[in-house]
């Protein structure tokens, strides 16, 4: 298990390091490659952004809070924030939206908050930004969690805003 996710983590990390998508179809999965090139690519990225490729392809869930039984897309993002730096977000993309800071889309950094409109209301879906202008989230039923790209013309148009989180702002 702990194998596979750090395969997962070395190849998205090596997609986001320099190689471009081929196309702009979702990553799910990642290829058998080695791990040598790991602790370099490990040192530029911070845990929040490897705990989050590390959920790549847990089913989406509706509610969902975990990954064993599936998480939806702030679920997911509130487990990472909660792994990998402690910090307890709120439960849903609407709420959330309201913690941190405003970040303009030319100065995203990974680990920001990217904001979708995909149910006609405001910050109704959540992600985490990657770099790259991809994004990982837990995008909808029948979906897994998945790397996609900010140019693919459904996200351009659905986007809400980003948000840096300050985490003395949010810790219990």
């Amino acid at each position: 298990m702990k194998k596979n996710r750090l395969l997962k983590v070395f190849f998205v990390l090596s997609l986001i390091a320099g190689n471009s998508f081929a196309n702009d179809e979702p990553v799910t999965e990642a290829p058998n490659k080695t791990l040598s090139a790991l602790k370099d690519l490990r040192d530029k990225t911070s845990d929040l952004t490897i705990n989050a490729m590390g959920l790549l392809g847990i089913k989406y869930k509706r509610g969902g809070s975990s990954p064993e039984n599936g998480l939806d897309c702030s679920g997911f993002v509130r487990l990472v924030f909660k792994t990998s730096s402690e910090t307890e977000l709120p439960r849903t993309a609407k709420e959330i939206s309201n913690k941190g800071d405003k970040v303009e889309p030319k100065d995203l950094q990974p680990g920001d908050l990217v904001f979708y409109n995909t149910l006609k209301k405001s910050f109704s879906h959540v992600g985490i930004y990657l770099g790259d202008n991809k994004f990982i989230h837990s995008p909808s039923a029948g979906g897994k969690v998945r790397i996609e790209s900010m140019n693919v013309t459904y996200w351009k148009k659905r986007f809400n805003g980003a948000r840096r989180i300050n985490e003395e702002e949010v810790k219990k």
